[in-house]
């Protein structure tokens, strides 16, 4: 059946019970509830969802965007209201948009921005392990700070893919990669200081943004210097990173479209 109307719907999840956004049998997914609840709402399933970024499993998303495919106009209003309604409590409904056939939500020019945001020390409060990734000991912070600057710019990150093939673009352009106070997220059972590593790119390589988060761990135990991550960088690079920070601590936090505003 032929699609001839087209939706972008923005939503936000907590990812720490699901196991990832692509549907995978057995499994609990984002892309499975979404399904399920626009079925519910529609009350037929003549449709499609395609979402704009695949998460892991654990990981959130402050700000994630699918493309929904119907053969007929959509009271866009009334809609959103009632899919956020239905919704299970951890994921959130904000916005629905229209756009044309001419939209391509996988090729279409974006900017991703993904948060990190991690603690050590002092074992802190098991609640805030959804959202902060805990490291174990102390962590030399502004050497990490100074290991993250080194990933921005253009470079081959074929050591910072899992199970990358011979189609994969291993030389990327990281616009922005930098390690900040954390003073987004604030709750009295957080621990009472915690860092948030904030990266952004167009485009991003399987478990990019962990392994990055990993090695940078890595650097701030002792176990590795500046020197070893800039090798690991470079196109002769034998290197294989094989540290991949936990899912929780890792966020969708913006996607930009060129299309639709942020």
């Amino acid at each position: 059946m032929k699609k001839t109307h087209y939706y972008l719907i923005h939503i936000q999840y907590l990812g720490f019970r699901f196991s990832g956004w692509q549907k995978q049998p057995g499994q609990k997914t984002i892309h499975l509830m979404v399904d399920k609840t626009v079925q519910f709402v529609l009350k037929h399933d003549r449709f499609k969802t395609l979402g704009g970024s695949r998460t892991d499993a654990k990981v959130s998303a402050n700000q994630a965007v699918f493309e929904l495919f119907v053969d007929f106009p959509i009271e866009m209003d009334s809609f959103l209201a009632e899919f956020d309604t239905n919704l299970p409590s951890d994921i959130r409904a904000t916005k629905m948009e229209s756009v044309d056939e001419k939209f391509n939500i996988i090729q279409s020019n974006k900017q991703k921005a993904y948060r990190y945001f991690f603690t050590c020390g002092p074992k802190p409060h098991p609640f805030s392990v959804s959202l902060i990734a805990y490291f174990n000991g102390e962590l030399d912070i502004e050497l990490m700070k100074e290991g993250a600057k080194l990933f921005e710019g253009k470079h081959f990150f074929k050591t910072y893919c899992t199970k990358p093939n011979e189609h994969s673009r291993l030389t990327r352009t990281i616009d922005r990669c930098e390690i900040i106070e954390n003073d987004i997220y604030t709750a009295n059972f957080f621990p009472k200081q915690s860092w948030v590593l904030c990266i952004e790119s167009k485009g991003f390589l399987r478990n990019q943004v962990r392994l990055i988060m990993g090695q940078l761990v890595r650097l701030g135990r002792g176990e590795i210097n500046l020197d070893y991550i800039r090798k690991t960088l470079e196109l002769d690079t034998q290197e294989v990173v094989v540290d991949i920070a936990p899912g929780s601590g890792l966020q969708l936090y913006r996607i930009d479209y060129d299309l639709i505003s942020s």
